[in-house]
């Protein structure tokens, strides 16, 4: 809809890595329709080998070993938690959910982002912490010039395993601040675009309960950008922006640090995309609906 009031004819492909319709599906009905030209938009405003990095590689392996596909010019908008239409939208959400507070100016703004492992920043490159804190300081700056200068604070959630995630942790932090005597609080997701498990159930229920018994009283949460119209007319923006771009899917480099590792240690980089694509999986899936699985199975 936006593409086409901004006068620009295109068909679009919805694709997901573990759920319907799958990416499998949209690529099929890509050939059928002899599309000649391609844009990937994945729905995560900051690049990660487990999320951006992770659905960009299956697509690369499946138009490598198809004819048609691996010549068709397709162009990979990477990352765009910068966008001047995305921290707007963030902007515009936020300072309205801070005047429902009978204090506004007393509320603590809390960005909870969704983490990674620790190792993917630290061994394989992933810019995803640096992506995060630099769109936290951009969403800042904006509110900052409306007036608003509240005090804010970023932690990561939906951690799994026994392996370290990136800090500080969402659910520790809310207790940090209950016993520092914070009593108002805005919750902010902020690398989620749109409404489901992870804001719905983790940040509505689990943390919203967490932080009530922590002591804070007044809780708010941000809700996610879904179909904001400056959010979506941005996006459609972007793709257009990145259609003079496009290349053939086997020479378009994916220009992190983490993919240049992969042309040095092929070995290596496979391991880290299949621990990727299992986290990839993880996301979707909370831990309280693991359990509920279990108990389903048991």
């Amino acid at each position: 809809m936006a593409l086409k009031e901004k006068e620009v004819p295109v068909n679009v492909y919805v694709g997901m890595r573990y759920w319907y319709p799958l990416t499998e599906e949209a690529v099929e009905q890509i050939k059928k329709d002899k599309i000649t030209r391609l844009v990937v938009l994945p729905l995560y405003p900051q690049f990660s080998i487990s999320t951006t990095g992770s659905s960009v590689r299956v697509l690369q392996n499946m138009f490598r070993e198809d004819p048609y596909l691996s010549r068709m010019p397709v162009s990979i908008i990477k990352s765009w938690y910068q966008r001047e239409g995305y921290i707007q939208s963030m902007a515009d959400l936020i300072e309205k959910e801070l005047h429902t507070f009978t204090n506004p100016k007393e509320v603590i703004i809390f960005f909870s982002a969704h983490g990674v492992p620790v190792s993917y920043v630290t061994s394989a490159g992933d810019p995803y912490k640096d992506q995060m804190e630099e769109c936290i300081y951009l969403i800042m700056q904006e509110l900052k010039r409306r007036g608003v200068a509240n005090d804010y604070t970023l932690a990561y959630q939906s951690r799994v395993g026994p392996v370290q995630w990136l800090q500080p942790y969402t659910d520790k932090v809310l207790v940090e601040l209950g016993e520092k005597g914070v009593k108002s609080l805005l919750a902010v997701p902020v690398s989620f675009v749109s409404e489901h498990i992870e804001t719905l159930e983790e940040i509505d229920m689990e943390y919203r309960e967490l932080a009530l018994e922590s002591g804070i009283e007044n809780w708010g949460r941000v809700p996610a950008l879904n179909c904001t119209p400056s959010f979506i007319s941005d996006l459609a923006d972007a793709v257009i922006e990145a259609l003079p771009s496009a290349t053939a899917m086997t020479t378009t480099p994916m220009n992190s640090s983490a993919e240049e590792d992969s042309d040095q240690d092929p070995i290596t980089y496979v391991i880290k995309i299949l621990f990727g694509s299992i986290l990839a999986f993880l996301l979707l899936v909370s831990p309280k609906m693991v359990k509920a699985l279990k108990g389903n199975l048991l």
